[in-house]
């Protein structure tokens, strides 16, 4: 059969068509007009409901020997909800979860929304300074954190007087009962272990009203100055995004020619229930908004990491027969070239999918060498499309490795120029976006916003082309931001702090590429007359006042000043050949 069968268009326009589970309408979104999904969840409260009726008994949570199903996760978040609603949380109110990949993570996610709350991930990865300015901004009512959080915030609780209650996880330290105006209280002495999960009372749902344009989540990006922006989505936003991985999973056999196989029928017939390898972080909008969410929607395992090994990976690929891996190319890599990958039965595998950071071409075919069972794939998404907004995979991405896929159904793109006007095909500019799965602006930040979200349209920043048959392909940044594993950098924050060490005069960051990681930081550095400090004492200072992987990895210095244009801006260019030429 030659691929493909049909093109983009007749693929999208046989997928949405009337009757057809993936069938499109018109709605005013915020008033604006734009294509919906027909068929999709109204809230995440029933991909909540109809996700526990049709996977009550299917394992849903797997770590360290802890193991949840749906049902199980179910009855702890309803416990959870009922828990909240007496302390008087309410439609609106920030809850804040704050901690490493754990089974606590998504039954606090899960409560806040049935709740109507505004469920609020915190980069677990941040700084005290830059947790506790999340906690702040957003005004969270609630928090849920981990102990090693725990004991980041602690300190800083004066600074938080919205904050009433705080859930410690996993904390085998005492905990006063009240801290200032904020109750303390460990997740134990509320829900209990992940094991006395199932035996929680089967409560019913909290009353409370929910509309699919009701705010429902609130990720904190970075903006090129530092400062971190909540990007709030709504549950339209969330149940948006599920279905457009739905559709992409489908869309590869219509291209073929092929029926698309009843999801039933096929997982009754697998060996193995579908399981996913969990190794990016939930508190990222891939981790929650695609992964999460579209694991319970399918009914699929998550298997959860304390942190990212490449060969307990493959230990629990093995053991847990994972049928999705990935998150961003640096895992895809590792699990490919690590020297035990042949010790190891990998061929459950089904798909390595990633995305976050830029991945060479060569990667599409080394998949195909290492795993021949299993279909690469990739997206372009951010935070403000709640994920994924496009998707390439199966042959597409093959044949056209370089792209970024194209948009669902019911997404839109164009490239424009600096004025805002579209640019034909094949010419690069700003690639600008909109569809029901983008978020409806920046928490309590109106001139960003403004300037971002402009008609409909969000301003992604990203400099990008489209094809005739409207595959994106993503050029560069226009941002000053560079991608580290997934994880976003910007240059102006990491420069700033490196301004604060007192022998410091001038200094400049740049990315430098990376095998695996996509890029790292490196930073260049003129010293005031008469100082000194060595490589390690300003990598040690920067880690000292920012998120490690924020940091440097390498630190050169130039006796000359850094080149700048007239208007004082940095000369990115010239300082990548000056930092070169140090070497």
């Amino acid at each position: 059969m030659s691929w493909p069968a049909l093109t983009l268009t007749q693929t999208h326009a046989a997928m949405t068509a009337p009757g057809q589970p993936f069938e499109t309408q018109e709605a005013l979104v915020r008033g604006q007009p734009m294509t919906v999904w027909k068929n999709a969840a109204p809230t995440m409260r029933e991909v909540f409901v109809n996700a526990r009726a049709a996977h009550a008994d299917k394992t849903f949570l797997v770590y360290e020997g802890e193991r949840a199903s749906v049902d199980a996760f179910a009855r702890a978040t309803l416990t959870l909800a009922h828990h909240w609603q007496a302390q008087g949380v309410v439609k609106g109110d920030r809850v804040a979860v704050v901690m490493r990949n754990l089974p606590e993570w998504p039954v606090a996610v899960f409560a806040a929304l049935l709740l109507g709350a505004i469920a609020t991930p915190v980069n677990a990865w941040g700084s005290a300074a830059e947790l506790v300015y999340a906690l702040a901004d957003s005004g969270a009512k609630v928090a849920v954190v981990d102990a090693e959080r725990w004991q980041r915030i602690a300190p800083h609780l004066d600074e938080l007087p919205a904050l009433a209650q705080v859930l410690v996880c996993r904390s085998d330290a005492p905990l006063a009962a009240d801290h200032a105006q904020t109750k303390v209280a460990a997740w134990n002495a509320v829900l209990g272990p992940v094991s006395g999960w199932a035996g929680l009372p089967a409560l019913a749902l909290p009353q409370v009203e929910l509309a699919p344009d009701d705010d429902a989540t609130l990720l904190y990006t970075s903006g090129t100055t530092g400062a971190a922006k909540g990007a709030l989505g709504t549950h339209r936003c969330s149940t948006s995004t599920l279905m457009g991985s739905a559709f992409s999973n489908a869309r590869s056999f219509v291209r073929r020619g092929e029926a698309v196989p009843d999801p039933v029928a096929a997982a009754a017939a697998r060996a193995h229930p579908r399981a996913m390898l969990l190794a990016v972080p939930f508190f990222h909008t891939t981790g929650c908004q695609v992964i999460l969410f579209g694991a319970l929607f399918a009914g699929t395992k998550l298997v959860l990491m304390h942190r990212w090994e490449p060969e307990r990976a493959m230990a629990l690929i093995e053991s847990e027969r994972i049928s999705q891996a990935g998150g961003v190319p640096t895992i895809a890599w590792q699990l490919i070239e690590h020297p035990a990958r042949a010790q190891h039965d990998l061929s459950s595998l089904e798909s390595v999918s990633y995305g976050g950071a830029p991945a060479s071409a060569a990667l599409v075919a080394r998949i195909g060498e290492a795993f021949p069972q299993a279909q690469p794939g990739t997206g372009w998404g951010m935070t403000e499309t709640s994920g994924t907004f496009t998707h390439h995979g199966a042959e597409d991405y093959v044949q056209r490795p370089d792209s970024a896929g194209p948009a669902m159904p019911v997404g839109a793109m164009k490239i424009c120029d600096d004025d805002g006007l579209a640019l034909p095909n094949g010419v690069v500019g700003e690639l600008w976006v909109r569809g029901p799965n983008v978020v409806k602006g920046y928490w309590h930040k109106p001139e960003e916003t403004a300037r971002t979200f402009v008609d409909g349209w969000l301003r992604t920043g990203d400099l990008a082309t489209l094809d005739d048959e409207g595959f994106l392909t993503i050029v560069d940044r226009k941002k000053d931001m560079l991608i580290r594993g997934g994880e976003n950098i910007y240059c102006a924050e990491v420069e700033a702090v490196i301004y604060r060490h007192p022998a410091v005069m001038d200094a400049g960051v740049i990315g430098q590429a990376h095998p695996t990681l996509g890029e790292e930081p490196v930073a260049l550095v003129t010293l005031k007359p008469g100082m000194q400090a060595s490589e390690a004492e300003i990598r040690d200072f920067v880690r000292s006042q920012i998120a490690h992987f924020k940091s440097p990895v390498r630190v050169r210095f130039s006796s000359d000043p850094l080149p700048r244009n007239p208007a004082g801006k940095l000369m990115k260019k010239e300082l990548k050949r000056l930092f070169e030429s140090l070497a």
